[in-house]
């Protein structure tokens, strides 16, 4: 049995919603679907969780927001006439969001939350109407039903356990399911999102839950990359990649998968494979426990911005007891998370996303820590970004890290820090952000070039 998730760009519009039941009606082991809200048509269209996101503000500063549901409705109607199907469907989505208005107008948050939902909720509504409509044995599913149980923290959700006792009783059920991606209940029986791409770990969680022999995610790409196509041409399709690999490409920059959708399948040992809705006969990259290393110790390369830096001094800092964890709890009080913490014998440094630090935030964690540690010096280094080469492989390989370096000065791009964890699955390194282009481009060079010749040779 396999579950199939399909994003936004894969149910995009009526033709996008046809390739989809294609894909379906292909493989009777696609029993379960998982769907997300409606994507872009076209380069500059608009996607439906931001169309929500802009009712759910002219609701919560109290003006007129006939326009903004008009356009809402209008995509679900556009592809409801394209299909040839009974407008039923388009009174079921205006009474089921004119109901969340009704019941969360007066809560700004909950509202938020619910609207949000709604894009993949009544996506999934239309998505098993239509396969109906083709004569399929299928059925919506809601969460609820489904037994997708999260903790409430309204746009950053985590599966409950209880979710995974609830999940394996969908297998009990005929035809084909379609469930909503994005968002589950809380205890309580609020709606409550992931975080945004959160139809991924729904997928993910579905796949856990009924221990799926396979997890599809159907995208608009053939495979995964090795680095991003639009800073290298024509690179490297993966193949194969773990879990562990995976993660760290995901939390480094990679779009193509959400990065905290491998941690259902990853415990649960189920593969993945990320596929092409518009071409699905090709193979897909997949993501598994193990692979074979090969002559490729480096899998993938990839670069974000909008990262920061403190770094603290202080001498015999190492002998300091409770200095590191007096620290973060600073950060901790003020609700910042963090990524890397390199440190030395008199310094360490702390990484995290900038936008935490917003001007206030910052002068409060200075003052703290300048106090309560006592520290020599303390700087705050801004416009960063965090460059990742990640592979199972390099623990076992020699100069990998010594190839990064040098490809950085033939490069002329000035390295700010260096971080390799001791399971070597991948090494940072901090560069200011307008170095990031020519940073991932100098190392695709330096490790993927003779491949990137072959590859290129086969295609001419």
């Amino acid at each position: 049995m396999k579950v199939s998730k399909f994003g936004g760009s894969s149910v995009a519009s009526a033709a996008k919603f046809k390739q989809v039941a294609q894909i379906i009606q292909a493989d009777k082991e696609r029993k379960m679907i998982v769907v997300s809200a409606p994507g872009k048509r076209y380069a500059d269209d608009t996607k439906m969780t931001d169309l929500l996101i802009a009712l759910a503000g002219k609701i919560q500063l109290g003006e007129d927001y006939v326009e903004e549901f008009g356009k809402v409705i209008d995509r679900y109607r556009e592809i409801v006439t394209e299909l040839e199907m009974s407008e039923e469907i388009i009174t079921e989505i205006i009474d089921n969001i004119d109901s969340l208005i009704s019941l969360h107008k007066n809560d700004p948050f909950r509202l938020l939350d619910c609207l949000k939902a709604s894009g993949e909720d009544n996506n999934a509504r239309l998505m098993a109407a239509y396969l109906q409509h083709l004569g399929e044995e299928a059925s919506y599913v809601n969460p609820k039903e489904a037994g997708i149980f999260v903790s409430d923290e309204p746009g950053r959700a985590r599966i409950l356990e209880l979710s995974y006792e609830e999940l394996p009783k969908l297998k009990e059920r005929e035809g084909i399911l379609v469930i909503p991606g994005f968002f589950g209940y809380s205890e309580q029986g609020n709606i409550v999102t992931f975080s945004r791409g959160g139809s991924d770990i729904t997928g993910s969680i579905v796949a856990a839950g009924v221990k799926a022999d396979l997890y599809e995610n159907f995208t608009d790409v053939d495979a995964i990359y090795n680095v991003d196509p639009r800073l290298v041409e024509k690179p490297c399709e993966m193949k194969e990649v773990t879990y562990r690999e995976m993660r760290e490409l995901s939390y480094a920059g990679f779009s193509v998968f959400h990065d905290e959708a491998l941690e259902p399948v990853f415990k649960s040992g189920i593969p993945v494979c990320v596929k092409n809705t518009n071409n699905p006969k090709a193979k897909g990259t997949f993501i598994v426990s193990k692979r074979k290393v090969g002559d490729q110790p480096v899998v993938g390369i990839a670069g974000d911005k909008g990262f920061c830096n403190i770094h603290v001094d202080k001498y015999l800092l190492n002998r300091e007891i409770g200095f590191g964890r007096r620290l973060l709890q600073i950060l901790e009080d003020e609700g910042i998370s963090y990524e890397h913490t390199p440190s030395g014998i008199d310094n360490i440094s702390v990484v995290m996303r900038e936008h935490q630090l917003t001007p206030e935030v910052e002068e409060r964690v200075l003052d703290r820590i300048q106090t309560e540690l006592e520290v020599d010096n303390i700087s705050i280094e801004r416009n960063l970004a965090l460059v990742m080469v990640v592979g199972e492989g390099m623990n076992s390989s020699v100069g990998i890290a010594a190839k990064a370096t040098e490809a950085f000065a033939k490069a002329g791009v000035n390295l700010e820090m260096i971080n390799q964890g001791s399971s070597e699955v991948s090494m940072m390194f901090g560069v200011k952000a307008d170095a990031l282009e020519k940073a991932v481009q100098a190392l695709y060079n330096t490790y993927f070039n003779k491949m990137y010749s072959i590859s290129y040779s086969s295609v001419k």
